[in-house]
């Protein structure tokens, strides 16, 4: 199923959708998937599921810290496929995001064909833009698999064009110049890339940019179609390391909070 499909009935409902991240492996594989169906049980529209890399040069310390705690267990592609297999499951549009690397050494056309099997919808590539993405492309195509690339306060007018008509889905909008994290304040940068967005394609824009709270959330709600948050969740497990009730506890208070912040906000 298509992200395309959460958001239009997002729209529909007059709100924006909320996109959560999750790591894969962490705090294991078993609990990364319990932690996420939680996730979705809780109003999560959208599931993001990270693949574990070594060299996460766009990741803050709180999204590395549950990647390599997922590595150090030996978390492999293979159980990143099985977690969006049982995510997915759900009825919940999940996508990949990953670093280029991984996909290239697994063999480009063989993870479009697995992801599609185990009923992803799709693949953030926060490395690669469309003109280094051919091939990524092509097999997303052959398997009709949302292509999600990145735009940003500094992509130029250009580039937001060209970036989005290659997308399918929706478009990511990182409007925070540097490494993800949660943030106490809301960027100035967002609105106005969203709104140059807007102005290039169709599809809807889902923005990223440190939300932790249900009060950011309405904030970006009011003229993003998406919000999407990661770091939060994935603190949410670090602040009860060993407990996983508390954790999932946790986890649900918060993407409670969030999905009535991106009700509030329409």
């Amino acid at each position: 199923m298509s992200t395309s499909t959460a958001f239009a009935t997002a729209k529909a409902e007059n709100r924006a959708a909320l996109v959560g991240y999750l790591p894969a492996g962490f705090p294991d594989v078993d609990g990364s998937i319990e932690a996420i169906k939680a996730m979705v049980a809780a109003g999560c529209d959208v599931i993001e599921i990270g693949l574990p890399y070594s060299d996460p040069v766009m990741d803050g310390p709180t999204i590395q810290a549950a990647a390599q705690q997922a590595l150090d267990q030996g978390v492999r592609t293979r159980d990143v496929l099985r977690t969006v297999e049982a995510v997915a499951a759900t009825g919940v549009p999940t996508v990949v995001m990953t670093y280029w690397n991984p996909v290239e050494k697994y063999g480009v056309e063989r993870f479009a064909r697995d992801l599609a099997s185990a009923g992803g919808a799709g693949l953030i590539t926060p490395d690669i833009t469309p003109d280094y993405g051919q091939d990524w492309i092509a097999a997303a195509d052959a398997h009709e698999l949302d292509k999600i690339f990145l735009v940003a306060p500094s992509s130029t007018d250009e580039r937001i064009a060209m970036t989005t008509a290659a997308c399918r889905g929706f478009v990511y909008a990182t409007a925070v110049m540097g490494v993800t994290g949660a943030r106490t304040t809301t960027s100035d940068l967002a609105g106005p890339l969203v709104a140059r967005a807007k102005k290039a394609t169709d599809l809807p824009i889902g923005v990223g940019l440190g939300v932790s709270n249900g009060d950011q959330a309405a904030e970006l709600a009011r003229y993003a179609d998406g919000v999407i948050v990661g770091s939060a969740f994935v603190r949410a497990i670090l602040d009860h390391p060993g407990d996983r009730t508390a954790a999932l506890g946790a986890l649900t208070a918060l993407t409670e909070d969030l999905a009535g912040g991106v009700r509030r906000g329409a």
